[in-house]
């Protein structure tokens, strides 16, 4: 269970790290998280969740969260990355809000 305690506190820190580096947009420190999540991840998979402590329970829902959120912001982030992009090579968005459509009868 120690092994998973400190693991788990390993992953938290990583994931604040990578909130942290989001926040800067720091790619360099972003790269580093995602590295040293996926190698926590392989050291997570070789342990059981059965009899999990409330400590250890804990860890993995502010873990989880944190990840839930650090992907938002991922997302965020690259949508607006994409705007920007197309804005720059002169493309539309397909959809876009506050404007109507006009139809055309088929008759016409």
């Amino acid at each position: 269970m120690s092994d998973l305690r400190e693991t788990l506190r390993h992953m938290l820190a990583a994931l604040e790290t990578e909130r942290q580096a989001l926040a800067a947009l720091d790619l360099d420190t972003i790269m580093g998280s995602a590295n040293d999540k996926h190698r926590l991840c392989e050291t997570l998979e070789g342990i059981s969740g059965a009899g999990l402590d409330a400590e250890c329970r804990g860890m993995l829902e502010a873990a989880q969260r944190q990840n839930a959120v650090n992907r938002r912001v991922r997302n965020l982030v690259a949508a607006n990355v994409a705007t920007r992009l197309d804005a720059l090579l002169g493309r539309l968005p397909v959809y876009k809000t506050g404007t109507t459509c006009n139809f055309i009868p088929r008759n016409a």
